[in-house]
């Protein structure tokens, strides 16, 4: 059996990550121990358990994926892909220094932008309108000067983030939760698709070729987020949110962390409070994070904050608009509060409110109470 992994090391590495019950810092420590990947799948199955590895770690070594590997090499010779292994010097080096890197990395895409500065944005999946604008401003303006923007490419906060970088013409890279062969969610197939088939983005996994989008893989997903990245920036979340997760592995591997506060009134801004409590850097703009971890790029002319959020304000309100938004002030409110304050008809305030939210003045929670957006 040795032969065939000494002769091919990418499939030595390839088989080592497809082994079950095998943590990458473990399956590292082995390597390190015994001269390389083939050296590992050769080793008898009671020198393993003398060295510590588990009954179903050393079943999988003793007998490796062959069909597997054969899947993730086949995957890997199609164009636009590329496969880095650990000691592969393009391996990114904010990632090598993490306590348990992956093994290999599964790009698809432009395998360069995993070694520039990054930072990463997450957050909810059901931001509100709010929210998702703040995740592409920021992303816009950090790839304005020159910072690769990495998520997870999940909905909400993850996707306006990578829609925002595209859109300021910089680059994002997606890692997914799942094998390189699938797109999760579906709803952002096209997004993933525009992501690595431009000249600045990619698609990263750790997982091999087949792997379902499951549960227990998302922290491992988080880990490689916040790993390859300078600093992770939460934008909405809840008290029980994954993105705290990323944030705490983040403040794990030595990185910075920052949150984008919110209303008292908005379960989605709890997260990022306590996050602010806990000494998180505040961020309004992406200014504040440039500040800190790129100051010599920062470029007040781009990376102020000084533009309206897209759907930004068109023209200042009439008079008599001008008393809803001040009715409505600056937390989440509903029609019937309002209503409840202002001498109007249903019908009045539902066509002023239409043409506040048209006009880029407010927007409408999942959860349908309004809430007034910042001028810009």
């Amino acid at each position: 059996m040795g032969g065939r992994w000494a002769e091919d090391g990418a499939a030595g590495w390839l088989a080592l990550n497809r082994v079950p019950g095998l943590r990458p810092e473990r399956a590292l420590a082995l390597v390190a121990h015994l001269g390389s990947p083939a050296a590992v799948l050769a080793e008898s199955s009671r020198a393993l358990a003398a060295l510590g590895v588990g009954a179903v770690a050393r079943r999988g070594l003793r007998a490796p994926d062959r069909r597997g590997v054969a899947e993730d090499l086949l995957w890997v010779d199609g164009p636009g892909r590329t496969l880095l292994t650990h000691p592969d010097a393009r391996y990114p080096g904010l990632l090598r220094q993490i306590a348990d890197p992956p093994l290999v990395l599964f790009v698809h895409g432009q395998p360069e932008v995993l070694g520039r500065a990054a930072v990463a944005i997450v957050g909810s999946r059901r931001p509100s309108g709010g929210g998702r604008r703040h995740a592409g401003t920021v992303a816009r303006d950090l790839a304005a000067a020159g910072i690769v923007v990495v998520s997870g490419l999940a909905l909400g906060v993850d996707a306006a983030a990578h829609a925002g970088a595209l859109d300021g013409g910089g680059a994002t890279v997606a890692v997914a939760g799942c094998g390189p062969d699938r797109v999760y969610p579906r709803a952002n197939a096209a997004l993933a698709q525009r992501i690595c088939s431009g000249d600045a983005g990619a698609l990263v996994t750790e997982f091999p070729v087949g792997a379902p989008p499951r549960r227990r893989h998302f922290p491992r997903r988080n880990r490689i987020i916040s790993g390859l990245c300078l600093a992770t920036v939460v934008v909405e979340a809840g008290l029980r949110s994954g993105s705290l997760v990323t944030a705490r592995l983040a403040g794990e591997q030595g990185r910075d962390v920052f949150a984008v506060p919110g209303s008292i009134a908005n379960p989605l801004a709890r997260g990022c409070h306590r996050l602010l409590r806990e000494g998180a850097g505040l961020v309004e703009s992406a200014a504040d994070i440039l500040a800190e971890v790129a100051p010599d790029r920062l470029r007040p002319d781009r990376v102020a904050g000084r533009e309206p959020p897209v759907g930004g304000h068109s023209a200042a309100p009439s008079e008599g608009v001008a008393r809803v938004l001040e009715a409505i002030g600056h937390d989440p409110v509903t029609f019937e509060e309002l209503l409840s304050e202002l001498a109007l008809t249903p019908g009045e305030l539902s066509s002023i409110l239409t043409r506040l939210e048209l006009q880029g003045f407010l927007d409408v929670t999942p959860g349908g109470e309004l809430v007034r957006l910042p001028e810009g």
